[in-house]
């Protein structure tokens, strides 16, 4: 198999490359908080950063760097089954608190959200999709849906991309996976959008938060 390490720093960089055709599709819709963006990678970029550094310099064994990546995997999948599972709740309740007491998105909040995901991620590569949608919309609940997924997609790019980069500074990436990745997205994508045209929201959510747990599970223990 694949070291956890080394699928961890592939899968970043292939995250950066396929997300940032996003980012141009949902800036073309206006859909992007660019003011989100920059304060969420404000913590996550540098909480990124030093975390590769740390990786690097405290010297850990493979043995032990694949404890410790597989822990932060199975916890950030677990994590992001249960935002997956609770989302509209989740998404609602923020909207309530919302309207009633009219409260702002906090800017220090965002800058130390954006750190922890900055360090989840780069541990993982887990952490900008589905737990990243479910903290925005605790912070900024006045953001319709679109907004809150095109924002989300925009800061993940430069989250994803450096800490991809920094991970292949210590020889981390498949460069050939990476390739095969990337051919392999645009018949995948093709097909998932086909047959997720066919299967309610309600179902891919569930047999998706069910596969990410069952794997997290996996790993964490």
């Amino acid at each position: 198999g694949i070291a956890p390490v080394t699928a961890v720093a592939t899968d970043l960089l292939y995250a950066a490359i396929t997300k940032a055709g996003g980012v141009w599709a949902h800036q073309r819709r206006r859909n992007i908080e660019w003011s989100l963006v920059s304060e969420l990678a404000i913590g996550s970029v540098p909480a990124a950063l030093i975390t590769i550094v740390l990786l690097q310099t405290l010297s850990f064994d493979p043995a032990q760097l694949s404890a410790i990546m597989s822990s932060a995997l199975g916890v950030a999948l677990i994590l992001t089954a249960l935002a997956l599972i609770f989302r509209d709740r989740l998404h609602r309740q923020a909207r309530r608190i919302f309207r009633y007491t009219g409260a702002q998105h906090s800017r220090p909040l965002t800058i130390t959200t954006g750190a922890i995901m900055g360090v989840l991620v780069t541990l993982s590569s887990v952490g900008a999709g589905a737990l990243g949608v479910t903290a925005l919309s605790f912070l900024a609940p006045g953001l319709p849906a679109v907004r809150i997924v095109g924002t989300d997609i925009a800061h993940a790019v430069p989250l994803t991309l450096v800490a991809g980069l920094g991970h292949a500074t210590a020889g981390a990436v498949n460069w050939t996976l990476l390739a095969s990745l990337l051919m392999g997205s645009l018949p995948g994508i093709w097909l998932g959008s086909t047959v997720g045209q066919h299967l309610p929201e309600r179902i891919l959510r569930g047999l998706l938060a069910a596969m990410l747990a069952t794997i997290g599970a996996k790993l964490a223990l």
